[in-house]
């Protein structure tokens, strides 16, 4: 098998809610995949001769000595979920590229960053779990508000272990369940007043210091955004996790749309492409045959960030690179086009 792939062995799978499952791997790969809390796993099966990819985020922590676990949403029309969820069983194999994301707490927590405060809307707990175990277990000294909302407790997933570990560590974690059934419609859904309200309430140090992750509907992100800038959280210490995969329609065309070398270097193998529009950097690379790590194919996951070296990356679309990285040079070869000349790349 190429050396970008790895075989999981299904050792346990939980039903926590209906149409959501955890599950848990076994085998030599799974102990040697390295992790960061909050970072996904793509796996990789074949459908109809073609090779399908999906990303299901990490919900143990690698900071426990916890098995690899992912949690999955079964999805009525995805391929991949629906497989997992309503057929897959302990000692199934799957393949995976390995893990990817920055959707990950910062290399050293600033020594202002003295909370971390989280907002989850249903399936959107599963990478926020993961930093929250990791938060109470190795950063004691950060106090973690998790806001999460859902339909009812009946749907809540993880909720017990949520609660377990609110009980555990009362004076660090504090946990509040938001349901839209509930009696209370002022507190039922999470509204924009309503969010300035529970930062209030809960904030520990100064809006600025805040750290923030938000994982959820579009829509839910996109109120927790505005809102948090609204009570003056900077925007690089906000974080989304992004789980719609869904093509994003390019309206204007490259700046170059000549035929440029595309050197790439992977796990210290180089390879050589020639990349000319419409083919991304990671379309052309797939055309010749060289695997290249992927996921969403749309500039939203990251699992084919690379750095750039020399050259120039026009991307058509970016939801997940920071400012800060894109000023390290790091471009997206899903939705990137060189310009202006050869471009040398390292993968990450």
């Amino acid at each position: 098998m190429n050396s970008l792939y790895h075989s999981l062995t299904i050792s346990h799978i939980t039903e926590e809610v209906p149409g959501f499952k955890t599950f848990i791997f076994a085998g030599e790969d799974a102990n040697a995949i390295r992790y960061e809390a909050g970072q996904y796993l793509t796996l990789v099966m074949m459908e109809n001769q073609a090779e399908v990819r999906r990303s299901y985020s990490i919900i143990s922590s690698p900071d426990l000595g916890e098995p690899l676990a992912i949690g999955v949403k079964r999805i009525e029309n995805g391929v991949f979920s629906r497989w997992l969820v309503d057929k897959a069983k302990v000692g199934d194999v799957v393949t995976t590229t390995g893990a990817s994301g920055f959707f990950i707490l910062p290399q050293e927590l600033s020594l202002r960053q003295k909370q971390v405060m989280c907002w989850a809307a249903g399936s959107g707990i599963t990478p926020i779990f993961s930093i929250i175990k990791t938060l109470l277990y190795a950063h004691q000294a950060v106090n973690v508000l998790l806001v999460y909302s859902n339909s009812s407790p009946e749907v809540t997933i993880y909720k017990e272990h949520l609660e377990r570990l609110a009980q555990q560590f009362p004076d660090q974690f504090q946990l509040v369940f938001l349901y839209s059934n509930a009696q209370r419609l002022d507190e039922a859904r999470l509204h924009k007043s309503f969010l300035k309200q529970l930062v209030r309430k809960h904030a520990a140090v100064p809006a600025a210091d805040l750290l923030c992750y938000i994982c959820g509907p579009e829509n839910y992100r996109r109120l927790c955004v505005y809102g948090l800038r609204e009570m003056d959280v900077p925007a690089e210490q906000i974080w989304q996790e992004n789980f719609n995969s869904e093509k994003v329609t390019l309206k204007v065309l490259p700046p170059d749309t000549n035929p440029h070398r595309v050197t790439l270097w992977l796990h210290n193998e180089k390879y050589e492409v020639v990349t000319q529009y419409p083919d991304t950097i990671l379309q052309a690379a797939r055309k010749t045959g060289i695997s290249l790590p992927y996921s969403c194919e749309t500039g939203k996951c990251g699992n084919c960030a690379a750095q750039c070296l020399e050259g120039s990356v026009w991307m058509s679309y970016n939801e997940v690179l920071t400012q800060k990285a894109l000023a390290k040079g790091l471009t997206l070869t899903c939705v990137g086009y060189p310009f202006g000349g050869d471009v040398v790349l390292k993968l990450l």
